[in-house]
């Protein structure tokens, strides 16, 4: 039985089903969780929250005080018909990877299974439940706030299969590094993550054969294409839960900043922030991906190409951008000033553009060397980045072992 109550009447034991106020107005992710203990309670007292709804089947009523039963594991898959959904795909990593990078392929594949299942639930013409959306967004905050780098080049490594999926983790962790980077609030950044996250659920509503097909659209196809954002829109509002600034995104992350994008062809400032955040996290991890209608670009390769597109993103927004990501992201391949090949293993403190190193290839020689980290901070090593350089036109394979664990 559901029962309004102040929150002065609140005590340990409760089931709380809904708070009072807006979801972005307090500090709590979830909307409905049971209340097990004196610091969650301080904190919802604290909090400002006017009333709130208490679920007496699954807690305890006013005023009773009997002990509550162990709370539910805070991140969980959406319910879904029973065999419908897919297998969700799985984040591969090399052997050795280290296990930061462990961690953070754990996290993936923890999102994963949600993000899949909200999907499926969206395809088949079933509501989206946003309070699913949030524990995956915290513990993406949660591991960018640890390591801002990790999660957002390890999101690179996604399979061409499983790329809708994994795209949605990824631009969520982009956002959310962005966001900070741009010194926004913590509420706007629990919203930049959601943003991502949701930023393409409209694409359930397209036609299958659309999402990779290899080659040029015909016109037909284009209209139906965009349409992915009218869809997701829709979903947002009909699915209730999600603010205005989430649901712009989904709409208008393919606005340009010189009005030649879509739906509404809307130009600078008229694009809301989160939006004009999303262009730039979208077309980076599209291009940084693996389709089956193309290679991925190397990472550095893909931040000098957006760098001189002209009338696409917004330049502060892009600035902040680079500072999150770096001039040349972890996995880059990049060529020295001493004429050897490097690949980007972290970024560098002092300097976007002096990060740390692996040398693995003397262009002048043409032979590998044994890899070895080279600090390009540090005045001893006397070299510095000259170019960046093409994974593919060199042939090289399994680059990624360099950037993603030991050397030795």
């Amino acid at each position: 039985m559901l029962k309004r109550i102040t929150t002065d009447q609140l005590r340990i034991g409760m089931f709380i089903q809904e708070l009072g106020g807006s979801w972005m107005s307090h500090p709590f992710w979830r909307s409905k969780f049971l209340l097990t203990d004196e610091k969650t309670l301080a904190k919802v007292v604290e909090s400002g929250v006017p009333d709130l709804v208490i679920d007496t089947a699954r807690g305890l009523d006013v005023p009773a005080v009997a002990a509550a039963p162990a709370p539910a594991p805070p991140m969980v898959a959406p319910p879904a018909e029973p065999g419908a959904a897919p297998e969700p795909p799985h984040t591969v990593l090399p052997p050795a990877a280290s296990p930061d990078y462990r961690q953070a392929a754990a996290l993936c594949d923890r999102s994963l299974v949600v993000v899949n299942t909200l999907f499926h639930e969206a395809r088949m013409g079933n509501a989206i439940d946003a309070e699913h959306c949030v524990p995956v967004v915290q513990e993406v905050i949660d591991s960018v706030a640890q390591n801002p780098t990790t999660l957002t080049s390890l999101a690179r490594l996604k399979t061409a299969n499983g790329y809708a999926y994994m795209h949605a983790v990824a631009v969520c962790a982009l956002m959310v590094s962005l966001a900070r980077t741009m010194g926004l609030t913590p509420e706007q950044t629990r919203e930049a993550g959601l943003a991502g996250l949701m930023l393409d659920i409209g694409k359930t509503r397209m036609p299958p054969e659309l999402h990779d097909k290899p080659g040029r659209l015909t016109d037909a196809e284009q209209a139906q294409f965009q349409a992915h954002v009218r869809h997701g829109q829709q979903l947002l509002l009909e699915a209730g839960g999600f603010s205005e600034a989430v649901i712009d995104v989904a709409l208008h992350h393919h606005e340009r900043v010189d009005g030649a994008g879509y739906p509404d062809k809307l130009a600078g400032d008229r694009i809301s922030l989160l939006s004009r955040m999303a262009a730039v996290c979208d077309v980076y991890d599209a291009v940084t991906s693996r389709r089956p209608y193309h290679a991925p670009w190397d990472p550095a390769e893909a931040m000098s190409h957006l760098a001189r597109t002209k009338g696409q993103f917004d330049t502060r927004v892009f600035q902040s951008f680079v500072k999150s990501v770096g001039v040349y992201p972890n996995g880059s391949l990049v060529r020295l000033r001493s004429e050897r090949l490097a690949v980007v293993r972290s970024q560098g403190l002092a300097s976007l553009l002096a990060p740390k190193v692996a040398v693995f290839y003397s262009v002048a020689e043409r032979h590998a060397l044994e890899p070895f980290e080279l600090d390009l901070a540090d005045a001893k090593a006397d070299d510095k980045i000259t170019g960046i350089e093409s994974p593919e036109a060199w042939r090289f394979k399994d680059l990624d072992r360099l950037w993603l664990g030991p050397l030795k």
